[in-house]
């Protein structure tokens, strides 16, 4: 059983390395480009699966071809920091599905949340009816992504001008 990353070998970490990239990748082209033979990749490609390492399979959609290209920061700052209230916020931004990310944060402000919308307008009416109904919600701050430079399934987008 794999309980640190210390715990893989090089085979582990060259399985994990090209399926975060490539998950639909067939076992044996994964056993090609590894060097192991079908039977003991696709053994190893389980265990990291049933050890919780590998947690799922899904499809990366491109925000900007669906409409959703508006991204903005917004720091929050929580008027109750117990956990009770941490766990009752939590819960709230889950069901908010503009909230792309939610990360507690060490530091000035509590929260750190990343929205997506399909524009400033529509994000104002994410904020006013659904971010500002959170709980414990004390204040927020928001800043405004202008481009995307490296961010997960989504590329650099080139603008004219």
């Amino acid at each position: 059983m794999i309980h640190h990353s210390s715990d893989l070998d090089a085979f582990d970490r060259k399985i994990l390395d090209i399926v975060a990239i490539e998950g639909r990748i067939s076992v044996t082209e994964l056993s090609r480009r590894i060097g192991l033979s079908k039977s003991p990749t696709q053994a190893r490609l389980k265990r990291l699966e049933e050890t919780g390492l590998i947690r799922g399979y899904r499809a990366l959609f491109d925000p900007i071809r669906l409409g959703r290209d508006h991204v903005a920061f917004v720091e929050v700052k929580l008027t109750d920091t117990r956990e009770s209230a941490l766990a009752e916020f939590n819960a709230a931004v889950i069901r908010v599905p503009e909230i792309e990310q939610c990360h507690l944060i060490a530091g000035q402000f509590d929260y750190l949340l990343k929205v997506r919308t399909a524009s400033m307008s529509a994000y104002r009416l994410v904020l006013a009816e659904k971010i500002s109904t959170l709980p414990y919600l004390a204040n927020t701050s928001t800043y405004v992504a202008m481009q995307a430079v490296k961010e997960e399934g989504v590329g650099p987008v080139a603008t004219g001008g």
